[in-house]
């Protein structure tokens, strides 16, 4: 019999927070749909999501996700989620800790693919990239939203 041929899989997650292998299969299995280029991913703690902030973008505070693109053919690049956070989003948004992770990790994805949200038309295009990843509003989505209820 031939020896058959693996690839290695397109998505890597590393966890490096207490009780992380729930949310590694979440996310494994969300970006196993979502990209076809190679995507690395680590769920971490605050301290440690602190540190990269204040090393990448001079914010010397955690955050819930941040992303690191490649500018290679076929890797996307890097997304960073603080599991702290995401537990203490879903529970204050009062949804799933699962909902939550995939919303995070939608946005970091759509951040290596280049979108952002600096500006109000840059965010209603990137609103709208979570809509057709997530099925509904994510973390730009809601921000509008909301701030449209405010005015």
């Amino acid at each position: 019999m031939p020896a058959r041929r693996t690839r290695p899989d397109r998505v890597d997650v590393t966890v490096k927070a207490r009780g992380g292998s729930y949310a590694a299969s979440v996310l494994r299995a969300a970006a196993r749909r979502w990209v076809r280029e190679e995507l690395s991913i680590a769920l971490v703690s605050d301290r440690e999501i602190r540190g990269l902030n204040r090393r990448w973008r001079g914010k010397d505070r955690p955050t819930d996700v941040l992303s690191f693109p490649l500018n290679d053919s076929g890797a996307l690049g890097d997304v960073v989620i603080s599991l702290e956070t995401a537990r203490r989003q879903a529970r204050e948004g009062g949804w799933p800790l699962a909902a939550e992770l995939r919303r995070l990790l939608a946005h970091g994805i759509l951040h290596c693919r280049g979108h952002d949200h600096g500006d109000a038309l840059r965010a209603r295009k990137m609103a709208a990239a979570e809509r057709r990843l997530l099925g509904k509003e994510g973390m730009v989505g809601l921000t509008l939203a909301k701030s449209a209820v405010s005015r």
